[in-house]
Parts: structure tokens; sequence; C-alpha cells
């Protein structure tokens, strides 16, 4: 599949106009992280977790760092194509290209302007967001200031609450806000978590994104979840959330390694 044939198939595949997924209680939901051109670990999650029979959320960061960025968003697209209303792909910062540009971003580095313009575009339209009526939320960084979920499908590309979105990291401190952090990335503390959460009603948060995070944070109420060896380790993992399960905090959904 040539670029142009990938931006086209994936503006097919996008949720058009959709920010905020909503997830299926009846259907085992399986949350993968940061697959970040590992097209093997994308591989390995749809043949143990078919599409159909469960319903995929992808969290973000599909391309740059990893060794196969293109065969990894072509093979995500096309399980998108073929299972719209069970393949979801999140935006993360690394699909942000076309709305802020960053570093490392060996993938987008290499296409010709054209070529990163239409794929960075249509990439732009991918949804932020995805919930689940059992109490979990799932997006690539970290929590908008928002007062309810719905809020999350008006998130406007490049507002304050997109970055926090896309590229917000969480600092294991009390506190609320901390500016653009070590990182020059957004990052928010404890009482930030705490307050937010309570107002959208979130037991639990799902994301990936920051790699120096703990798996479990806040009361084990935030899991930061990885896929890919783009980091160096050698642990992929997802989160399953299985119909019925009662969910108090992250451990309650289950990590299986791929």
């Amino acid at each position: 599949m040539t670029l142009g044939d990938l931006a086209r198939a994936l503006e097919r595949a996008v949720d058009a106009g959709r920010r905020l997924i909503s997830l299926p209680p009846a259907r085992t939901t399986v949350f993968v992280g940061d697959t970040h051109g590992d097209r093997d670990a994308t591989s390995r999650v749809l043949d143990r977790f078919p599409p159909g029979e469960h319903a995929l959320v992808f969290l973000g960061d599909y391309v740059d760092r990893g060794p196969d960025s293109l065969g990894n968003l072509t093979l995500l697209v096309e399980a998108k194509l073929a299972h719209p209303d069970s393949v979801h792909l999140l935006m993360g910062n690394h699909e942000a290209w076309a709305v802020q540009r960053f570093s490392p971003a060996d993938f987008w580095e290499r296409l010709s302007p054209p070529e990163a313009k239409a794929l960075g575009e249509v990439l732009a339209a991918l949804p932020l967001a995805a919930h689940h009526p059992a109490g979990v939320l799932a997006l690539h960084g970290a929590l908008p200031d928002a007062k309810r979920v719905d809020d999350l499908g008006r998130v406007r590309l490049g507002s304050p609450e997109w970055r926090a979105i896309t590229w917000g990291d969480w600092v294991d401190a009390p506190g609320y806000a901390f500016g653009a952090g070590e990182t020059g990335r957004p990052a928010f503390g404890r009482d930030y978590f705490a307050e937010v959460t309570a107002r959208l009603g979130i037991a639990v948060l799902v994301r990936s994104h920051q790699p120096g995070a703990p798996t479990y944070l806040y009361g084990d109420r935030c899991l930061t979840l990885f896929t890919s060896r783009a980091y160096g380790g050698t642990v992929r993992r997802v989160a399953v959330l299985r119909p019925g399960t009662a969910i108090g905090s992250a451990r309650d959904l289950e990590l299986v390694e791929v």
C-alpha cells in the first residue's frame, strides 16, 4: 500500500466526526498502549484478540521510534477497515504532525511535504478518547480540564485540553498542574487527577505516552500501558476488561503480555 493509498484508506476508516468513542459493555474490551512502529506487537494483539469478538482500543503513537512505522500503521488501518465497529484508533502526540511538530519524528521526516500533509490531516481527525460505562476512560496522555465526559467529544485541536490529552504527563506527587514540566510537556499531579476524575465520574484512567511513569498511580486508579519494544523494554502488555467486571481500581483490569 502506497502512502497515498494509506491516507485514502485511513480517511475511510476514521470514525468521522467522533472525538469520543462509547464502548459496548457487553463485549470484552482490550486496551493497547503505544505500538510505535512495532508491527509485530500489533499483529500479536490482533491474532490473540480477534476484532469482532473484542473491542480493541489503541491508545495512539503508531509511528516513529520503532522499525516499521508504515507497516504498523497499514496493519492498523486494514484492521479498522475490516472491523470498523470493533477497532478504535485514538490520537497520540505522534499522530499530531499536522497540528504540532515534535521530535523524534523519524517516520514523518522521511516523508515528502505533500505526503506528510495528506497523512497528517487524516490522522488529525482521529478520536481522542474512549469511554466504558464501567467507569473506565482511555486516552493517550492526561485528562483535560473538563466538566463532563461528553465534553471530550468537543475538544478542539491545538487547545489546552487537546494538549493535555495528547501530550500530558502525570507526576507522582501532590499538586495540581505543573506547567510544562521538565520535558516541556504539560504535567499534572495527584490533586488534579482526583478532582477531574471525580468531576467526570471516572474510576480508572488507562493511558500510555509516558515511559518513565509507574504502571499504577494514584491509588491504582491510573494505569500506564505500553505495547511496544521501541523504548527498549521487552514486555509488551495490553489491559483486558471483561463484561460484568466491577471496576474499583486499575488492578481490576487484566494485564496480558503479547
